[in-house]
């Protein structure tokens, strides 16, 4: 039986040839870290972000000791399991990359530090973050808090005043997946007009005031999160919400110490 007297068959054939010529031509399939690295598409707000299975269980058992068991206690289930997914070890110099979950702040060069695990859980459970919130953050650091923060919502913005350590974690989130977070070098002091209103900001640095940019900038509705005092004085975390009607309440969360808040607000009172 010739497959001349069958035309249908030919065809068929042929087709199936085709597909299999496509196929071979297509890259191979992803690695096991590159598909832990796949996130959405840039602006999606509800994109998934990236995962990192490296020191999976430190992280586990971070969120465990230093946050649900301690007081006070954080117990958003969102930030909990943000906390539990960045992968904190690839924000810290290489050298302390066997510290990153300890339940201290680590020095990230250039006199700056990224805070201790549980304090980034906390001022993020403070922000009471709503999926496609829009919140800034004063003080990128290493990134490690705007990537803690693009857990809850994708619409994340971060200004550092120190270029070279801007530079590096805008480098590293692009880097890491983290894809949808917008990043700038600039004096914090003054926020980000050009995106405000925000539903939520955090201050990564101490501030011996309130910046009334930042307090400008706050939507209705939304909350702050600062540390405020001296370098060389207690410090209170701060949790500031705006009404509808645009008053401000004030509440005190705990004592802390950041470093300094640098630029502009040396020169205000």
């Amino acid at each position: 039986m010739k497959l001349s007297h069958f035309p249908s068959i030919r065809i068929l054939i042929i087709i199936v040839g085709i597909f299999i010529l496509i196929g071979a031509a297509q890259p191979s399939a992803l690695s096991e870290q590159d598909q832990k690295m796949q996130p959405s598409q840039p602006g999606n707000t509800s994109w998934t972000p990236p995962r990192f299975s490296e020191y999976q269980r430190e992280r586990s058992l971070m969120v465990r000791s230093q946050m649900i068991h301690r007081l006070p206690g954080v117990r958003d289930k969102a930030v909990l399991e943000a906390m539990r997914q960045v992968p904190r070890h690839l924000f810290v110099p290489r050298a302390l990359k066997r510290a990153a979950h300890a339940d201290r702040p680590l020095p990230i060069g250039h006199g700056q530090t990224i805070s201790q695990p549980y304090i980034v859980a906390l001022m993020t459970e403070a922000l009471k973050i709503k999926p496609d919130a829009k919140v800034l953050e004063i003080g990128t650091g290493s990134g490690y808090q705007a990537a803690v923060l693009s857990e809850l919502t994708a619409r994340i913005f971060t200004i550092e005043i120190i270029r070279a350590l801007g530079e590096e974690a805008g480098e590293r989130l692009q880097k890491l997946g983290y894809l949808t977070i917008k990043a700038k070098i600039g004096d914090g002091y003054f926020g980000w007009p050009e995106e405000a209103p925000f539903d939520g900001i955090i201050v990564t640095c101490a501030a011996g005031h309130i910046p009334p940019p930042l307090i400008e900038q706050l939507r209705e509705g939304g909350r702050m999160v600062i540390p405020v005092g001296g370098t060389f004085e207690v410090q209170r975390l701060m949790v500031i919400t705006k009404d509808q009607e645009g008053k401000i309440k004030t509440e005190e969360l705990l004592p802390v110490r950041f470093v300094p808040m640098t630029g502009a607000i040396r020169n205000k009172r």
